[in-house]
């Protein structure tokens, strides 16, 4: 059914060059419009993968197995010692993830595309309709007409207000500082890198939580190789920054306040410049997609709070979706119908529990240092409240295993293709 059709995707980045990949290998004519005139590939800092959905990129080739990943399978949590500096370490917790550095995955999936026409420095100006009845997307350039539109562009995405003219971002009452910083920084600290090599770290304080991983470095890092020696240890700090006080510079004084003394040093040797603060917001479109002519993909779908780690992969799962629905499809009406039942109810459920983990790890924080292995995997399991999700394993007497290969959903049916789990942004 694909075969005919003429896709233009409106956003090169992450969720807009997986849509190209998904268009492409359905038999479209696909071209992609990124208003940025420069490469994307520096941009950005850590994400993480669910292992099982990396092998099915892998297998359908949006990824290269040449791409480095810095797979790891526990979770540690850890706090600061009451009355002093030290370090306190509550669980551990079967977790498996596959880290990437987000600007060598956008490249991976921008070499997958193969054929697809990439445009930089096209911004688009609008999304009309010709006489025909097909979709036009306007640039400086002039205009084209497509069969479907694929609004791929972010957050503040505009064609989502072509579907959702009233919806606006909704905040969350805290920030986060994301951060990316080469290991030579660290390197007085053995035996945290040392944890880090076999375990994603979860640090608890009064009011927020550190996540700290690492991640394969770029080519402009360490020795600029793809080998295990080029990491960079990514981090992602949640917190309430004080009236009046300058957001970026207050992560280190945080870390300073509330971690024990070798994280706070890791934080602080990174430097002011490796921290990025930005807001907490979510966001989820009624519904994401109008047939015949035009669906949305990535964070112009939905924004979730970080917590729930499915920025980039949930815009991943939406393109194997949209692969999976074109291909067996009589027509594209049928096909964006099914993608937005399929996607809309996925992103929905998300919203809501990056809504009850923020208020647990950040608005409602437990007290961390009376809680141990017990506490920490009872305390969660109320969190999760039922829901499977690939981040967290949860001790049952069973010793079933919650979401390590699931869905974040209720019912795999909303999943982009096998239920491989949602996908990650960040470790959050």
């Amino acid at each position: 059914m694909a075969a005919a059709l003429r896709i233009g995707v409106i956003g090169g980045s992450i969720a807009g060059c997986a849509a190209a990949v998904a268009g492409s290998r359905a038999g479209a004519d696909v071209t992609v419009y990124e208003r940025s005139e420069a490469e994307l590939q520096d941009r950005g800092f850590g994400i993480v993968i669910p292992p099982q959905l990396h092998a099915e990129l892998l297998g359908s080739g949006y990824l290269d197995a040449a791409m480095p990943t810095a797979p790891v399978g526990t979770r540690v949590w850890l706090t600061r010692q009451p009355g002093g500096r030290s370090v306190r370490e509550l669980a551990r917790q079967p977790s498996p993830v596959t880290p990437c550095n987000w600007g060598l995955l956008w490249r991976s999936l921008r070499a997958s595309a193969g054929a697809v026409r990439y445009l930089r420095g096209q911004p688009v100006t609008s999304v009309g309709r010709d006489g025909a009845g097909r979709a036009v997307i306007t640039t400086a350039r002039g205009e084209e007409p497509y069969d479907v539109v694929v609004g791929a562009d972010g957050h503040a995405s505009a064609t989502r207000r072509l579907l959702a003219p009233g919806l606006r971002p909704e905040p969350a009452p805290y920030a986060v500082w994301r951060g990316a910083i080469p290991l030579g920084a660290p390197a007085g600290r053995p035996r945290e890198l040392e944890l880090l090599r076999d375990a994603w770290v979860t640090l608890g304080f009064p009011g927020g939580h550190g996540i700290f991983y690492l991640i394969p470095g770029g080519p402009r890092d360490g020795d600029g190789s793809t080998g295990p020696g080029n990491r960079l240890l990514a981090y992602a700090i949640y917190g309430r920054p004080p009236e009046g006080a300058e957001p970026g510079p207050y992560v280190h004084e945080l870390a300073k306040e509330h971690f024990p003394a070798a994280w706070a040093d890791i934080v602080a040797r990174g430097g002011r410049r490796a921290a990025v603060c930005h807001p907490v917001a979510d966001a989820q479109a009624p519904r994401v997609a109008r047939p015949p002519l035009l669906l949305l993909a990535g964070d112009a779908a939905g924004v979730t709070r970080p917590h729930t780690a499915t920025g980039a992969v949930k815009a991943l799962q939406d393109a194997l979706c949209l692969e999976r629905v074109l291909r067996e499809e009589p027509d594209v009406s049928a096909a964006l119908e099914r993608y937005a039942d399929e996607r809309t109810a996925a992103g929905a459920h998300l919203v809501e529990l990056g809504r009850r983990m923020g208020r647990a790890l950040v608005e409602e924080t437990p007290d961390w240092p009376t809680m141990g292995q017990g506490e920490v995997d009872a305390w969660f399991r109320g969190v999760l409240a039922g829901t499977r999700h690939y981040l967290y394993e949860e001790a049952r007497e069973t010793g079933e295993p919650v979401g390590s290969a699931s869905s974040a959903t209720p019912h795999p049916g909303t999943g982009a293709g096998t239920g491989t789990g949602t996908g990650a942004s960040a470790v959050r």
